[in-house]
């Protein structure tokens, strides 16, 4: 059974007869008799025309059809793009995912294509004909347009877009942490949670990871990396993310690119690659006498298995890089203060070095990961000078600064991510 219904009548001209308004009254009123009682929402998707507002209500209240309405959370709006986004609002406060979707025969391919783009795999949707429901007493409908052309697509999408520029930043300015480090030729930072469109608690707000087990679709995480890149001075076109594995590899840009890989080095300019974070640490890498640069994302799995020197070893063996030219940044990560392990994997930590693991003798000892990684930077011969991981901002715990990042330790499953970026500028 739905937990949420939606009747589409957007765009749904009634006329004055008074059998079209009784044809209607009757449809609602099987939907609420046959969902009512299950489902935790019930609404209507419509233009003004039907709407209940008083003053822009062209209904005769005498047939009982505007006050019918009341029953149903009604969301008017002259785009499809809005009235969606709102809706979909509404179910997440809610909590729900699945979705029963009442539409008109012609309407159910443009429909499943907005949906296709504003929600993720978290929801289920189940689709009925409203020609059926109403008998065709109420429109005169062609049939079922089954294509979507490319056309028809982009102007989906062209209109989802806009919309999505429209809305304000939650939670906050955009705020991008920088090192003294990196010298201006490159373009890089290092992203918190405020300034974006993402409303879902803990995707709030600068979420920038889309994926099929959370509720931001990749029309939102487009529109937040899109502000990040003209706060930034960067081509969006042009970024690349690492493609997780918790493991070591490293895609060298220009070669092929592999289905998984947690580093990432170019020396193309304009091009701007990003590392994800969200208590792993994403890293940054700069040569500024090679104009080369790289980055990395480091869990736990990943810094012991090396992948902060995997990425230095590639730029070293790729473009010439040398050992002391190499800057590395550690972005915000869990702290030792909140990250923990079963004493068997945090022993690999304490044979690194005991400083790196606190109360090793507990069955889930303290690890600090940072540390890990610096000593295993200096121990592959990148200067000390030139590691940074202790700042004001950068060391700050994600878990202990839920209004500053984004923590999976913290939120669950369903969290949100930072990311660390870098490019050569053009």
């Amino acid at each position: 059974m739905a937990e949420a219904v939606l009747i589409d009548l957007f765009g749904l001209k009634l006329n004055s007869q008074k059998n079209c308004h009784q044809t209607l009254l009757k449809t609602l009123n099987a939907v609420r008799y046959h969902h009512g009682a299950k489902a935790k929402f019930l609404c209507i998707m419509c233009c003004s025309n039907i709407s209940c507002d008083r003053d822009n209500c062209e209904l005769e209240t005498s047939n009982g059809l505007s006050a019918f309405l009341r029953e149903f959370e009604t969301v008017s709006n002259p785009s499809m793009a809005a009235s969606l986004y709102t809706i979909k609002q509404k179910i997440d406060e809610k909590n729900l995912s699945s979705i029963k979707v009442i539409v008109p025969v012609h309407r159910k391919t443009l429909m499943k294509a907005f949906i296709g783009q504003l929600f993720t795999d978290v929801y289920s949707f189940e689709f009925e004909d409203l020609q059926m429901t109403l008998k065709g007493g109420l429109l005169k409908q062609p049939t079922e347009i089954n294509i979507i052309t490319a056309q028809e697509l982009e102007a989906i999408q062209n209109e989802i877009e806009t919309y999505l520029r429209s809305l304000p930043a939650l939670k906050g300015e955009l705020t991008i942490i920088t090192s003294p480090l990196i010298p201006d030729i490159f373009i890089h930072g290092f992203t918190t949670r405020t300034g974006g469109i993402s409303y879902i608690p803990t995707l709030s707000s600068f979420n920038l990871f889309s994926s099929s087990k959370r509720r931001d679709p990749k029309a939102v995480v487009q529109e937040n990396l899109r502000r990040l890149g003209n706060a930034a001075g960067f081509n969006v076109k042009k970024f690349y993310r690492v493609k997780t594995d918790h493991a070591n590899d490293v895609w060298i840009m220009g070669s092929k690119e592999p289905e998984s890989y947690d580093g990432i080095t170019t020396n193309q300019r304009g091009v701007t690659i990003a590392a994800l974070g969200a208590d792993c640490i994403p890293i940054v890498f700069a040569d500024p006498v090679k104009k080369a640069c790289g980055v990395a994302h480091s869990g736990w799995r990943g810094t012991l298995l090396g992948v902060a020197m995997a990425t230095v070893n590639a730029m070293i063996a790729e473009y010439g890089c040398s050992l002391e030219d190499i800057i590395v940044v550690l972005g915000p990560s869990v702290g030792p203060c909140c990250f923990t392990l079963p004493r068997e994997s945090a022993k690999a930590f304490h044979n690194l070095d005991p400083r790196c693991v606190r109360l090793f003798g507990s069955p889930n000892p303290y690890v600090d990961i940072r540390k890990a990684t610096r000593i295993l930077l200096e121990q592959g011969g990148i200067l000390p000078q030139n590691i940074q991981d202790q700042n004001q901002d950068l060391s700050l715990c994600t878990s202990c600064h839920p209004d500053k990042f984004f923590s999976h330790v913290r939120d669950g499953l369903n969290f949100g991510t930072q990311i660390g970026f870098i490019s050569i500028r053009e």
